[in-house]
């Protein structure tokens, strides 16, 4: 079972000065910047501005603390509330204002061809565990959560508490389970059907 500690991320400033990005995991994990075919990352939005273009990229963003968040893609504005996930493409003109104040998000771009990126927050049972399948990450957004190995080969661990933003990769047998109350983010980057690219 891998865990991904938030705490352990380095904090990458935006070429920009607007904030930093913590990035939580990326495909292939050794790829120089730009090379990849995926990234999640946590931003901290702290000043107003342009987003970073990734041409041939599509984007998954979704505002996981404070309020609101306006996106203006391609002349076009959007006002983002917490928890909803919104879906643009990376070749798109991005600018962002906040009129509530700073704001993280939570990113998922991945390449259009190769993978489809896809986020979803969902909210934990204490009574009925969430498992994490292969291909996916579950980040705990808030609340008190812990994770074990679910049924299956090899499984019976003891429970691992998760702290704030920190990130469970999945995998099928056994699939880790998470218990708790709060709301996590589950994101799935699955293969790109050829028939769409």
């Amino acid at each position: 079972m891998e865990i991904i500690r938030f705490s352990s991320i380095r904090p990458e400033p935006w070429r920009n000065g607007g904030g930093v990005t913590r990035e939580i995991a990326r495909h292939p994990r050794g790829a120089s910047d730009g090379s990849w075919d995926w990234r999640v990352s946590i931003a901290e939005v702290g000043k107003a501005g342009d987003f970073s273009a990734f041409p041939g990229m599509e984007r998954v963003i979704s505002v996981i603390d404070g309020e609101l968040l306006v996106l203006t893609v391609d002349g076009e504005e959007h006002a983002m509330e917490r928890y909803r996930p919104f879906r643009f493409s990376g070749d798109a003109a991005t600018s962002s204002a906040l009129p509530t104040g700073d704001i993280r998000d939570l990113n998922v771009i991945a390449r259009r061809g190769a993978f489809k990126g896809y986020l979803s927050i969902l909210e934990l049972s204490k009574k009925r565990a969430h498992p994490v399948f292969e291909g996916q990450l579950a980040i705990l957004l808030e609340g008190k959560a812990s994770v074990a190995e679910g049924s299956g080969e090899g499984s019976g661990g003891e429970p691992v508490e998760l702290g704030r933003y920190d990130a469970v990769v999945g995998s099928d047998d056994p699939s880790p389970e998470l218990l708790g109350r709060g709301f996590v983010a589950i994101v799935s980057l699955d293969p790109a059907d050829p028939a769409e690219s």
